[in-house]
């Protein structure tokens, strides 16, 4: 399964309105910004890389382009989970580098107006890293969790990116 989505070169904080990919980590729904996403490729098993931290699964040849795979369940504190026929790899480009993110299942895409998403609560405990959330929305019943994909990608921790 590949699913390529198209882009524009407008970022999320500049529009009225903003399209999400939603997907599924567990019981929670996240959503990223449609312009980072290049494609949606089922999930196959990439191959290991020796000493690379345990979010990062290995690497991908995506037609000639070696691709990191992060899994964002690990590197979200989320507890480990088989993959399965849903999972899936969201493939971004990042700063110019394509970079695969493991996911649970693909929701939808949805267009959000700015109004509509709430600040992410602010949190004192040091093991609760918000710095990745970008804010929360309410979708009827849903509560939609919206990430900085790309400052989470390129976060120095993630070790993918030149500094």
């Amino acid at each position: 399964m590949t699913a390529v989505v198209a882009h524009s070169n407008e970022t999320a904080t500049h529009r009225a309105s903003a399209e999400y990919l939603t997907f599924r980590l567990g019981a929670e729904e996240y959503g990223i910004d449609i312009l980072r996403v290049q494609e949606i490729r089922s999930f196959e098993q990439p191959t290991r890389i020796a000493n690379a931290p345990s979010h990062i699964l290995g690497v991908v040849n995506l037609r000639g382009v070696i691709v990191p795979v992060v899994d964002l369940r690990i590197k979200l504190g989320c507890e480990r989970v088989e993959y399965n026929n849903l999972t899936v790899v969201i493939v971004l480009n990042v700063k110019g580098r394509i970079v695969g993110v493991v996911v649970d299942s693909v929701s939808d895409v949805l267009e959000l107006a700015r109004d509509a998403i709430r600040a992410a609560p602010e949190m004192t405990s040091a093991t609760v890293d918000t710095a990745f959330i970008t804010g929360i929305a309410s979708v009827g019943e849903r509560m939609l969790i919206l990430m900085d994909i790309e400052a989470l990608v390129s976060s120095p921790d993630m070790g993918l990116m030149d500094a």
